[in-house]
Protein backbone atom coordinates (compact mmCIF):
# COMPACT_ATOMS: atom_id res chain seq x y z
CA UNK A 1 0.00 0.00 0.00
CA UNK A 2 1.05 3.45 -0.80
CA UNK A 3 1.32 5.58 2.23
CA UNK A 4 3.27 8.82 3.17
CA UNK A 5 5.11 9.19 6.21
CA UNK A 6 6.48 12.40 8.49
CA UNK A 7 9.70 13.47 7.13
CA UNK A 8 10.97 13.00 10.88
CA UNK A 9 9.70 9.33 11.49
CA UNK A 10 13.04 6.79 12.08
CA UNK A 11 11.88 3.00 10.30
CA UNK A 12 14.03 1.16 9.66
CA UNK A 13 11.96 -1.29 8.06
CA UNK A 14 11.08 1.44 5.48
CA UNK A 15 12.09 -0.57 1.80
CA UNK A 16 11.84 2.82 -1.00
CA UNK A 17 13.22 0.50 -3.44
CA UNK A 18 10.03 -2.10 -3.44
CA UNK A 19 7.43 1.02 -2.44
CA UNK A 20 9.02 2.80 -5.43
CA UNK A 21 8.88 -0.53 -7.62
CA UNK A 22 5.41 -1.27 -6.76
CA UNK A 23 4.45 2.27 -7.67
CA UNK A 24 6.27 2.08 -10.97
CA UNK A 25 4.83 -0.99 -11.79
CA UNK A 26 1.39 0.25 -11.24
CA UNK A 27 2.04 2.59 -14.16
CA UNK A 28 -0.91 4.90 -12.54
CA UNK A 29 1.71 8.05 -12.56
CA UNK A 30 0.95 11.04 -10.21
CA UNK A 31 -1.93 11.96 -11.41
CA UNK A 32 -3.49 8.05 -10.74
CA UNK A 33 -2.67 9.15 -7.26
CA UNK A 34 -4.30 12.23 -7.35
CA UNK A 35 -7.52 10.79 -8.61
CA UNK A 36 -7.35 8.02 -5.91
CA UNK A 37 -8.37 10.92 -3.44
CA UNK A 38 -4.84 10.60 -1.65
CA UNK A 39 -4.56 13.52 0.50
CA UNK A 40 -1.03 12.89 1.89
CA UNK A 41 1.98 11.74 -0.45
CA UNK A 42 3.99 8.82 -0.11
CA UNK A 43 6.95 8.73 1.59
CA UNK A 44 9.61 8.33 -1.43
CA UNK A 45 8.16 11.95 -2.77
CA UNK A 46 9.09 13.27 0.36
CA UNK A 47 12.24 15.92 -0.29
CA UNK A 48 15.28 16.05 2.17
CA UNK A 49 14.63 19.81 3.85
CA UNK A 50 17.85 21.34 2.45
CA UNK A 51 15.98 20.70 -0.78
CA UNK A 52 12.59 22.40 -0.27
CA UNK A 53 12.10 25.97 -0.63
CA UNK A 54 12.52 28.44 1.95
CA UNK A 55 9.08 30.24 3.30
CA UNK A 56 8.46 32.64 1.20
CA UNK A 57 9.56 36.32 3.10
CA UNK A 58 6.42 38.38 3.92
CA UNK A 59 8.65 41.85 3.24
CA UNK A 60 11.62 41.20 0.78
CA UNK A 61 10.92 39.81 -2.83
CA UNK A 62 13.88 39.49 -5.29
CA UNK A 63 13.48 42.50 -7.89
CA UNK A 64 15.26 40.79 -10.72
CA UNK A 65 12.60 39.88 -13.44
CA UNK A 66 12.59 37.87 -16.73
CA UNK A 67 13.65 40.47 -20.14
CA UNK A 68 11.20 39.88 -22.71
CA UNK A 69 12.60 40.63 -25.76
CA UNK A 70 10.71 40.96 -28.75
CA UNK A 71 11.85 38.79 -31.52
CA UNK A 72 10.60 41.23 -34.12
CA UNK A 73 13.50 44.00 -33.22
CA UNK A 74 15.89 44.95 -35.28
CA UNK A 75 18.66 42.41 -35.59
CA UNK A 76 21.60 44.50 -34.13
CA UNK A 77 19.02 45.30 -31.09
CA UNK A 78 18.21 41.41 -30.69
CA UNK A 79 22.03 40.57 -30.66
CA UNK A 80 22.44 43.03 -28.01
CA UNK A 81 19.56 41.92 -25.92
CA UNK A 82 19.65 38.43 -26.38
CA UNK A 83 23.91 38.29 -25.25
CA UNK A 84 23.00 40.23 -22.07
CA UNK A 85 20.40 38.16 -21.32
CA UNK A 86 22.23 34.54 -22.01
CA UNK A 87 25.90 35.94 -20.16
CA UNK A 88 24.00 37.09 -17.12
CA UNK A 89 20.61 35.23 -16.27
CA UNK A 90 20.99 32.63 -18.60
CA UNK A 91 17.37 32.52 -18.96
CA UNK A 92 14.80 35.02 -21.03
CA UNK A 93 11.36 34.88 -22.63
CA UNK A 94 10.59 36.36 -26.36
CA UNK A 95 7.54 37.48 -28.09
CA UNK A 96 6.54 37.81 -31.83
CA UNK A 97 8.42 34.94 -32.42
CA UNK A 98 5.67 33.83 -35.15
CA UNK A 99 4.25 30.47 -33.42
CA UNK A 100 0.35 31.15 -33.99
CA UNK A 101 -1.76 30.95 -30.32
CA UNK A 102 -3.28 28.26 -31.91
CA UNK A 103 -0.86 25.90 -32.02
CA UNK A 104 0.24 26.90 -28.10
CA UNK A 105 -3.25 25.93 -27.56
CA UNK A 106 -2.88 22.57 -29.27
CA UNK A 107 0.24 21.43 -28.08
CA UNK A 108 -0.69 22.50 -24.46
CA UNK A 109 -4.25 21.50 -25.18
CA UNK A 110 -3.13 17.57 -26.23
CA UNK A 111 -1.10 17.14 -22.91
CA UNK A 112 -3.99 17.99 -20.84
CA UNK A 113 -6.17 15.69 -22.85
CA UNK A 114 -3.50 12.68 -22.63
CA UNK A 115 -2.70 13.16 -19.02
CA UNK A 116 -6.39 13.29 -17.82
CA UNK A 117 -7.52 9.99 -19.56
CA UNK A 118 -8.27 7.30 -17.30
CA UNK A 119 -4.97 5.71 -16.39
CA UNK A 120 -6.40 2.35 -17.51
CA UNK A 121 -6.14 3.57 -21.17
CA UNK A 122 -2.73 5.79 -20.15
CA UNK A 123 -0.91 2.33 -19.23
CA UNK A 124 0.07 1.08 -22.92
CA UNK A 125 1.80 3.91 -23.20
CA UNK A 126 4.35 4.04 -19.68
CA UNK A 127 7.33 2.52 -19.86
CA UNK A 128 11.16 3.78 -19.69
CA UNK A 129 12.66 2.19 -22.52
CA UNK A 130 12.82 4.85 -25.19
CA UNK A 131 13.94 2.72 -27.84
CA UNK A 132 10.79 3.37 -30.03
CA UNK A 133 11.77 7.02 -29.12
CA UNK A 134 8.96 8.34 -26.83
CA UNK A 135 7.94 7.15 -23.15
CA UNK A 136 5.76 8.29 -20.41
CA UNK A 137 6.54 7.87 -17.33
CA UNK A 138 6.78 9.80 -13.91
CA UNK A 139 10.71 10.75 -12.98
CA UNK A 140 13.77 10.07 -15.51
CA UNK A 141 15.28 9.15 -12.04
CA UNK A 142 12.60 7.61 -10.05
CA UNK A 143 15.09 5.01 -8.90
CA UNK A 144 18.10 6.68 -8.07
CA UNK A 145 17.25 9.92 -6.93
CA UNK A 146 16.95 11.00 -3.16
CA UNK A 147 13.24 11.69 -3.53
CA UNK A 148 10.49 11.31 -6.21
CA UNK A 149 9.37 14.72 -8.07
CA UNK A 150 5.46 15.51 -8.03
CA UNK A 151 4.95 15.24 -11.60
CA UNK A 152 4.40 13.21 -15.25
CA UNK A 153 6.38 13.15 -18.24
CA UNK A 154 6.24 12.14 -22.18
CA UNK A 155 9.54 12.36 -23.35
CA UNK A 156 9.80 12.32 -27.37
CA UNK A 157 12.96 12.11 -29.28
CA UNK A 158 12.08 14.37 -32.19
CA UNK A 159 15.64 14.07 -34.21
CA UNK A 160 17.73 13.31 -35.58
CA UNK A 161 15.35 10.62 -36.43
CA UNK A 162 11.44 10.82 -35.96
CA UNK A 163 10.27 8.60 -33.32
CA UNK A 164 7.74 5.65 -33.91
CA UNK A 165 4.58 7.48 -33.87
CA UNK A 166 2.99 4.61 -32.51
CA UNK A 167 4.61 5.20 -29.28
CA UNK A 168 3.50 8.81 -29.12
CA UNK A 169 0.02 9.08 -27.76
CA UNK A 170 -2.75 9.51 -31.19
CA UNK A 171 -4.11 12.45 -29.27
CA UNK A 172 -0.46 14.49 -29.46
CA UNK A 173 0.86 13.29 -31.87
CA UNK A 174 -0.74 15.78 -34.78
CA UNK A 175 0.20 18.61 -32.34
CA UNK A 176 3.44 17.19 -30.97
CA UNK A 177 4.83 17.08 -35.16
CA UNK A 178 3.21 20.55 -35.83
CA UNK A 179 5.38 22.66 -32.74
CA UNK A 180 8.57 20.86 -33.70
CA UNK A 181 8.28 22.37 -36.67
CA UNK A 182 7.66 26.03 -35.35
CA UNK A 183 10.46 25.27 -32.61
CA UNK A 184 13.03 24.34 -35.01
CA UNK A 185 12.61 27.31 -36.79
CA UNK A 186 12.66 29.61 -33.36
CA UNK A 187 15.79 27.58 -32.89
CA UNK A 188 17.78 27.93 -35.42
CA UNK A 189 16.78 31.91 -35.37
CA UNK A 190 17.88 32.15 -31.75
CA UNK A 191 20.54 30.22 -32.33
CA UNK A 192 22.16 32.39 -35.12
CA UNK A 193 21.66 35.61 -32.74
CA UNK A 194 23.27 33.83 -29.98
CA UNK A 195 26.37 33.11 -32.46
CA UNK A 196 26.31 36.30 -33.55
CA UNK A 197 26.39 37.59 -30.10
CA UNK A 198 29.65 35.50 -29.40
CA UNK A 199 31.22 37.42 -32.75
CA UNK A 200 30.90 34.46 -35.25
CA UNK A 201 28.91 33.74 -37.62
CA UNK A 202 25.23 33.15 -37.85
CA UNK A 203 25.84 29.51 -38.95
CA UNK A 204 28.16 28.25 -36.48
CA UNK A 205 26.19 26.49 -34.15
CA UNK A 206 24.13 25.06 -36.53
CA UNK A 207 27.21 23.77 -38.26
CA UNK A 208 28.09 22.11 -35.56
CA UNK A 209 25.14 20.36 -35.33
CA UNK A 210 23.35 22.24 -32.53
CA UNK A 211 19.89 22.32 -34.09
CA UNK A 212 19.43 18.22 -35.23
CA UNK A 213 19.37 16.18 -31.69
CA UNK A 214 15.84 17.42 -30.06
CA UNK A 215 13.98 15.92 -26.92
CA UNK A 216 10.54 17.37 -26.07
CA UNK A 217 9.99 17.00 -22.56
CA UNK A 218 6.25 17.17 -21.85
CA UNK A 219 5.15 18.11 -17.93
CA UNK A 220 1.86 17.24 -16.28
CA UNK A 221 2.31 18.81 -12.87
CA UNK A 222 -1.25 17.55 -11.02
CA UNK A 223 -2.33 19.42 -7.71
CA UNK A 224 -0.24 18.48 -4.86
CA UNK A 225 -2.08 17.92 -1.58
CA UNK A 226 1.39 18.36 0.06
CA UNK A 227 3.38 20.88 -1.90
CA UNK A 228 5.29 22.30 0.68
CA UNK A 229 6.96 18.65 1.05
CA UNK A 230 8.40 17.64 -2.30
CA UNK A 231 9.04 19.57 -5.41
CA UNK A 232 7.68 19.49 -9.06
CA UNK A 233 11.12 19.54 -10.25
CA UNK A 234 14.33 19.46 -8.91
CA UNK A 235 16.69 22.00 -8.59
CA UNK A 236 19.08 21.23 -11.83
CA UNK A 237 20.74 23.06 -15.21
CA UNK A 238 20.08 21.76 -18.78
CA UNK A 239 22.76 19.31 -20.40
CA UNK A 240 22.43 21.26 -23.68
CA UNK A 241 22.53 23.66 -25.96
CA UNK A 242 19.52 25.20 -25.75
CA UNK A 243 15.86 24.71 -23.95
CA UNK A 244 13.05 26.27 -25.50
CA UNK A 245 9.61 26.22 -23.16
CA UNK A 246 5.89 26.86 -23.39
CA UNK A 247 3.64 26.80 -20.22
CA UNK A 248 0.54 27.66 -19.47
CA UNK A 249 -1.19 29.77 -17.27
CA UNK A 250 -0.09 27.94 -13.76
CA UNK A 251 2.86 29.40 -11.60
CA UNK A 252 5.88 26.64 -10.52
CA UNK A 253 9.01 27.68 -12.78
CA UNK A 254 11.60 29.47 -10.95
CA UNK A 255 15.47 30.16 -11.73
CA UNK A 256 18.05 30.84 -9.15
CA UNK A 257 19.70 34.58 -9.15
CA UNK A 258 22.47 34.60 -7.22
CA UNK A 259 20.76 33.58 -3.62
CA UNK A 260 17.34 33.99 -4.58
CA UNK A 261 14.70 32.24 -6.42
CA UNK A 262 12.61 34.21 -9.00
CA UNK A 263 9.55 33.17 -10.11
CA UNK A 264 8.80 32.85 -14.13
CA UNK A 265 5.84 34.24 -14.31
CA UNK A 266 3.66 33.16 -17.22
CA UNK A 267 3.11 35.08 -20.09
CA UNK A 268 0.63 34.52 -22.79
CA UNK A 269 1.89 33.78 -26.17
CA UNK A 270 5.68 33.87 -25.02
CA UNK A 271 8.39 31.62 -25.03
CA UNK A 272 10.82 30.64 -22.12
CA UNK A 273 14.66 30.59 -23.53
CA UNK A 274 17.34 29.07 -21.20
CA UNK A 275 20.97 28.26 -22.03
CA UNK A 276 22.27 25.06 -21.56
CA UNK A 277 25.67 23.39 -19.87
CA UNK A 278 27.36 22.52 -23.60
CA UNK A 279 26.31 26.03 -24.59
CA UNK A 280 28.06 27.47 -21.99
CA UNK A 281 31.48 25.16 -21.76
CA UNK A 282 31.51 26.28 -25.94
CA UNK A 283 31.00 29.62 -24.94
CA UNK A 284 33.73 29.50 -22.39
CA UNK A 285 31.41 30.65 -19.73
CA UNK A 286 30.47 34.24 -21.90
CA UNK A 287 26.97 32.13 -21.79
CA UNK A 288 25.71 30.76 -18.65
CA UNK A 289 23.43 27.80 -17.99
CA UNK A 290 21.72 28.65 -14.72
CA UNK A 291 19.96 26.08 -11.91
CA UNK A 292 16.00 26.36 -12.27
CA UNK A 293 13.40 24.09 -10.56
CA UNK A 294 9.36 23.91 -10.44
CA UNK A 295 7.90 23.93 -7.36
CA UNK A 296 4.90 21.49 -6.37
CA UNK A 297 1.50 22.42 -7.77
CA UNK A 298 -0.61 24.29 -4.46
CA UNK A 299 -3.56 24.30 -7.12
CA UNK A 300 -6.31 22.87 -8.53
CA UNK A 301 -5.52 23.24 -12.11
CA UNK A 302 -1.99 21.69 -13.56
CA UNK A 303 0.79 23.34 -14.66
CA UNK A 304 1.44 21.73 -18.09
CA UNK A 305 4.93 22.96 -20.15
CA UNK A 306 6.13 21.19 -23.48
CA UNK A 307 10.15 21.97 -23.38
CA UNK A 308 12.55 21.26 -26.42
CA UNK A 309 16.19 20.54 -25.75
CA UNK A 310 18.26 21.44 -28.16
CA UNK A 311 21.40 18.65 -28.17
CA UNK A 312 23.75 18.24 -30.64
CA UNK A 313 23.91 15.17 -32.78
CA UNK A 314 27.15 14.57 -33.35
CA UNK A 315 27.38 12.89 -29.79
CA UNK A 316 31.04 11.29 -30.14
CA UNK A 317 32.85 14.40 -31.11
CA UNK A 318 34.61 16.63 -28.55
CA UNK A 319 32.75 19.90 -27.19
CA UNK A 320 34.78 22.53 -25.55
CA UNK A 321 35.38 26.24 -25.99
CA UNK A 322 35.27 27.47 -29.58
CA UNK A 323 39.15 28.18 -30.63
CA UNK A 324 37.66 31.74 -31.69
CA UNK A 325 36.92 32.15 -27.90
CA UNK A 326 40.21 31.30 -26.66
CA UNK A 327 43.09 34.01 -26.39
CA UNK A 328 45.60 35.31 -23.84
CA UNK A 329 43.06 36.68 -22.11
CA UNK A 330 40.58 34.34 -21.64
CA UNK A 331 42.23 30.97 -21.79
CA UNK A 332 39.88 28.17 -21.90
CA UNK A 333 37.92 27.22 -18.61
CA UNK A 334 36.85 23.70 -19.87
CA UNK A 335 38.32 20.71 -21.49
CA UNK A 336 37.03 18.38 -23.98
CA UNK A 337 33.96 16.91 -23.37
CA UNK A 338 32.70 13.96 -25.34
CA UNK A 339 29.06 14.59 -25.78
CA UNK A 340 28.10 11.24 -25.69
CA UNK A 341 29.86 10.42 -22.07
CA UNK A 342 28.24 13.98 -20.87
CA UNK A 343 24.74 12.73 -21.41
CA UNK A 344 25.34 9.94 -19.60
CA UNK A 345 26.78 10.88 -16.36
CA UNK A 346 23.75 13.92 -16.64
CA UNK A 347 20.98 10.51 -16.77
CA UNK A 348 23.05 7.81 -13.99
CA UNK A 349 22.85 10.63 -11.58
CA UNK A 350 20.21 12.55 -10.03
CA UNK A 351 19.25 16.53 -10.88
CA UNK A 352 21.22 18.91 -8.64
CA UNK A 353 23.21 21.54 -9.41
CA UNK A 354 25.94 22.58 -11.54
CA UNK A 355 28.21 19.32 -9.85
CA UNK A 356 28.40 18.23 -13.48
CA UNK A 357 29.63 21.28 -15.74
CA UNK A 358 31.90 22.16 -12.92
CA UNK A 359 33.51 18.83 -13.09
CA UNK A 360 34.91 19.83 -16.61
CA UNK A 361 36.75 22.80 -15.17
CA UNK A 362 40.15 23.70 -15.75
Amino acid sequence: MLTATSTTTADRDYDRLREVKQFDESKIGVKGLVDSGLITIPRFFLQPPENLPSPRPTTHKPSISLPVIDLSSPRVTLINQIHAAASTLGFFQITNHGIPQTLFDSVLGSMKSFHELPSDLKKQYYRRDLSGGAAYSTNFDLYHSKAASWRDTIQIRMGPNPPEWEYVPEVCRRAVAEWDVEVVRVGEELMGILSEGLGMKREKLKELSCLEARVQADHYYPYCPQPDLTLGLGSHTDPGVLTVLVQNEVVGLQVKCGEDWVDVDPLPGALVINIGDILQIMSNDEYKSVEHRVLANAFDAPRISVTTFFNPSLRENNYGPLPELISPEKPARYGQVIYSDFMRRFFTKELGGKTLTDSYRI
